[in-house]
C-alpha cells in the first residue's frame, strides 16, 4: 500500500466501482466494516464515510437479512463513465480525431452554475483557452455531453466538435492550458509510490487474495484521479519528458495482477456472485 493518507470514503467509492458493481450493487455493513478494516480503515470511519456517501445520493440503505447499502441507480452512469477514462483511455488521443470543444455563457445572477461548470469542465480533462472556452481531445465529446445533460447544464454551453486550423504553434500553445506540472507531479508520485510494489509483486509467485486486495484499492483509488487531470492529449503536443507512460505502465501491470484476486476477495468476505451485466 501507498503511505499517503487516502480518505475512506474514496476507498469505499473503490471498492463499489471495482467489485461491487459487479456482484450486484450491495453488500451489507457487516461485511464492508471487514473489507475496510484491512485497508486500515476503523468500523467508525466507514459509518461516516457511508453517512457521507447515503446524503450525497450516491448510495441508498437497503436491507437484506443485514443492513447494508447499495448504489443509487443515478451513480451507474457515472461509474461506467469512470472506466472509459480509467481503463479505456490509457493512450493518447489521435491528433486527427479533432477537439472538442465547450463555449459556456452564464448569467451573474446564476454565478454558481459558471463555478460548477469550470469545476466540471476540468475534471472531465477540459483545458480552460479562454474565458468561458473550453477545449479536450475530441474522443471526450460525448462523455462531456452525458455530463453536462445529467447535471442540468446544458442549456448554459455549445459544445462544438472542431478542428484545429491554423496560426499559433500548438505545442507550445496547449501547455498554457492545461496544468502540465501538475499533472506530472501527480503521475510522479503514483510512480514512486507503486513502481516498486509492481516490481515485488513481478517476482513473487502466488498472491494472497487479502495481499491483493490491500494493494489493489489504495492503487486504484489513487490513479483513478489522473486519467481526469490528464485528458490524454496527442503524443505530438506533449513535452518529450511527459512520464504518464511510465506511470500508466505501472498501472496496467498492477491491475493485470491484483484485480482478479482482490475480486475473489471480496467474494470470499461478502459470499456474493458475480452477476452477468
Amino acid at each position: 500500500m501507498s503511505d499517503s493518507p487516502t480518505r475512506p470514503s474514496s476507498l469505499i467509492n473503490t471498492v463499489y466501482g471495482a467489485f461491487l458493481r459487479r456482484l450486484g450493487g450491495w453488500i451489507s455493513i457487516a461485511d464492508l466494516i471487514t473489507l475496510m478494516s484491512e485497508l486500515d480503515v476503523d468500523s467508525q470511519a466507514v459509518r461516516s464515510a457511508m453517512s457521507r456517501l447515503k446524503k450525497k445520493g450516491i448510495l441508498e440503505p437497503e436491507r437484506r437479512g443485514a443492513t447494508g447499502y447499495r448504489l443509487s441507480p443515478a451513480v451507474y452512469p457515472v461509474f461506467d463513465e469512470g472506466d472509459r477514462r480509467i481503463f479505456g483511455s490509457l493512450e493518447p488521443a489521435d491528433l486527427t480525431d479533432g477537439w472538442a470543444m465547450a463555449v459556456f455563457s452564464v448569467p451573474e445572477s446564476e454565478r454558481s452554475y459558471r463555478y460548477q461548470l469550470r469545476t466540471r469542465l476540468t475534471w472531465l480533462g477540459f483545458g480552460n483557452m479562454a474565458p468561458g472556452v473550453w477545449l479536450a481531445p475530441g474522443r471526450l465529446l460525448d462523455d462531456a455531453r452525458s455530463m453536462l445533460v445529467r447535471l442540468g447544464l446544458s442549456d448554459y454551453v455549445h459544445l462544438f466538435a472542431a478542428d484545429y486550423a491554423a496560426f499559433s504553434d500548438l505545442r507550445s500553445t496547449v501547455s498554457t492550458w492545461w496544468d502540465f506540472p501538475a499533472i506530472q507531479a501527480q503521475y510522479a508520485e503514483f510512480t514512486d509510490a507503486y513502481g516498486p510494489v509492481a516490481e515485488r509483486l513481478s517476482r513473487q509467485g502466488d498472491l494472497d487474495t487479502t495481499e491483493a486486495f490491500r494493494h489493489y484499492v489504495p492503487m486504484l483509488t489513487q490513479w483513478r484521479r489522473l486519467p481526469y487531470l490528464d485528458p490524454g492529449l496527442p503524443t505530438e503536443l506533449l513535452p518529450g519528458d511527459w512520464n504518464a507512460v511510465a506511470a500508466r505502465q505501472v498501472f496496467q501491470e498492477l491491475h493485470h495482477v491484483l484485480a482478479e484476486p482482490s475480486l475473489r476477495h471480496v467474494q470470499n468476505v461478502t459470499g456474493l456472485e458475480v452477476r452477468e451485466p
